[in-house]
């Protein structure tokens, strides 16, 4: 498959929009205790949210608020290494299920504003690019597409390569790329500071062959 790619714009952020809901926030408050959460005004929610966070102990609030978003994923040992791990470690880097990244990504920063910088601070890579060359879009086509204009040693080439070569399955693009979403003839991706970095483009417009693995 033969692609053109151009990378529009690159930007790093240490939140990421539409994860939280409010609905999520209300449960959060009656989590942490909060009495009369119905009395609070829409806008004020996550101000209350923060202020009733920083009343408990990190590692405390930390598995709080983990156990409400990953208590399915999650076993409770789990959930309380990561909660105290997470307060001196950039766990939404380092855990070793990188499927869990994007939700600890968030959990890590809700808890990072609620503390004002206790907790790690990290940080997502958003891309906005266009691709000619297919209407077929996935999250390996993505990655392979993003991985040419990468500098050669960045993480997903060192870790990756037989994969984006075509050589192995690339299951583990699914884990890297958290979201995209196409609007108009633009595409918006969403993956980690950690695998992607503003820095690690050498190229913004070039040619792409993508190559796919296939069972002999």
């Amino acid at each position: 498959m033969n692609l053109s790619i151009k990378i529009a714009e690159v930007e790093t952020v240490n939140q990421l929009d539409n994860y939280w809901t409010t609905e999520d926030y209300i449960h959060l408050l009656k989590k942490f205790d909060f009495a009369d959460v119905e009395q609070i005004k829409p806008n004020e929610i996550l101000d209350y949210l923060n202020m009733a966070i920083s009343d408990f102990e990190p590692a405390e609030a930390a598995q709080i608020v983990l156990d409400y978003k990953l208590s399915e994923q999650l076993n409770e040992g789990q959930i309380q290494n990561i909660a105290s791990e997470m307060l001196k470690d950039k766990i939404a880097e380092e855990y070793p299920e990188p499927a869990l990244h994007f939700d600890l990504f968030n959990v890590n920063q809700l808890l990072y504003r609620a503390y004002n910088g206790t907790f790690p601070n990290t940080e997502a890579t958003i891309i906005d690019l266009k691709i000619e060359g297919t209407q077929d879009l996935t999250k390996e086509i993505l990655l392979k597409s993003l991985a040419i204009g990468l500098k050669e040693h960045n993480l997903v080439e060192r870790l990756f390569e037989e994969q984006l070569l075509g050589n192995e399955p690339f299951g583990d693009a699914q884990k890297v790329i958290w979201s995209f979403k196409k609007e108009n003839d633009t595409i918006r991706v969403i993956t980690s500071n950690y695998w992607i970095e503003k820095n690690d483009f050498t190229r913004f417009e070039y040619e792409a062959e993508i190559k796919f693995y296939t069972e002999e």
